[in-house]
């Protein structure tokens, strides 16, 4: 598998410019996941932790879920990965497979695409039940790109442990 990863614009409106980095980070991580087998995604960073590339990516796919799909979207769907709504869940891939992990993350990143190109503007509200308080998309967006860049440093560290890679 080979990701392109497309820079942001440099002068863009706010929804392109925002669409472009979440997309920059999305490719970021699939980058950092290129080229390795499942075996080598499933490995853990440092014990306690269940830490893994495949963990990240299972996670990933359940934020998407959750943020465009249950929020915006108001669709009544359950994680991915759990009945009971624990996002810990997603992070223990000792049993998951490559395929199985980046099918369902794409799968959520094509609705959560779907979702944002047909939101009337950035302002366009759900309701997060766990704050309680209703959210524009604009601040799923900006919320994305900073899980996706938070989770990102993450996988840099990850990846740089399994076989030396380093950079973006």
């Amino acid at each position: 598998m080979t990701t392109e990863r497309i820079g942001p614009p440099l002068r863009a409106g706010e929804r392109e410019t925002l669409r472009a980095f979440l997309d920059y980070h999305r490719a970021t991580l699939a980058l950092k996941c290129d080229g390795l087998s499942t075996e080598e995604l499933r490995r853990r960073s440092v014990p306690p932790s269940a830490l893994s590339l495949l963990g990240l990516v299972r996670h990933l796919a359940e934020v998407e879920r959750t943020w465009f799909r249950r929020v915006i979207n108001h669709e009544d769907v359950p994680l991915v990965w759990s009945p009971d709504g624990d996002y810990q869940v997603a992070y223990d891939a000792s049993t998951a497979t490559r395929s199985e992990a980046f099918e369902a993350w794409r799968e959520e990143v094509e609705h959560s695409r779907r979702i944002e190109r047909e939101a009337e503007s950035l302002d366009v509200t759900g309701h997060h039940a766990p704050w309680g308080e209703d959210v524009s998309l604009r601040l799923v967006m900006l919320h994305l790109i900073h899980e996706y860049a938070r989770h990102n440093g993450h996988a840099d560290l990850l990846r740089e442990a399994v076989d030396g890679t380093v950079g973006a």
